[in-house]
């Protein structure tokens, strides 16, 4: 191949749900939906970790499910209403329960996996608003943290349960 030559690769204009809005935008058949999340549609809190489905990182809300956007292909989603950790927030800006619940619980350190703990924990606590300790043990099972040692996180769990419900200080412990 020249130098100068390029290799065109056709592609599809779609529609996707993303965060209460219709966004359009046009990719290749084989973009993820990670990378069109992140550089097409500039939400960059969807992180991008192993790029194997493993760590959860990139974890978005697929109709209200975790989901791997890293394993998902955009043109793939276009019929589903993805929720992005920016999509988390209440209506008027303000932290969502689980991000606030990270925030009181100091379930961050470095932040990468945060995103993929905030969607997941959000769509866990939908199945289940009133987790044991082991339950919220398993609900998080499925993404990585290389700084916190998981223990805060759990914690956050239990808090945003409470801030989701309208009950509690904070000072209670999960059962």
């Amino acid at each position: 191949m020249n130098e100068g030559s390029r290799i065109s690769e056709q592609t599809y204009d779609i529609s996707l749900h993303v965060n209460g809005v219709i966004r359009q935008v046009s990719v290749p058949a084989r973009r993820l939906l990670s990378d069109v999340l992140r550089h097409d549609l500039r939400l960059t809190g969807t992180h991008v970790g192993c790029e194997h489905g493993v760590c959860g990182a990139c974890t978005v809300l697929v109709d209200g499910r975790p989901m791997r956007s890293c394993l998902l292909l955009a043109v793939s989603a276009q019929d589903y209403r993805i929720t992005t950790v920016e999509g988390l927030t209440e209506p008027d800006g303000s932290l969502g329960p689980v991000q606030r619940a990270f925030k009181e619980c100091h379930g961050l350190q470095c932040g990468f996996c945060t995103p993929g703990f905030l969607t997941t924990i959000t769509a866990g606590l939908a199945q289940n608003p009133r987790p044991t300790t082991e339950e919220a043990r398993q609900m998080i099972a499925g993404n990585l943290c290389r700084c916190t040692g998981y223990q805060n996180i759990v914690a956050a769990v239990g808090r945003a349960a409470e801030l989701a419900e309208g009950t509690g200080d904070g000072n209670e412990e999960l059962k």
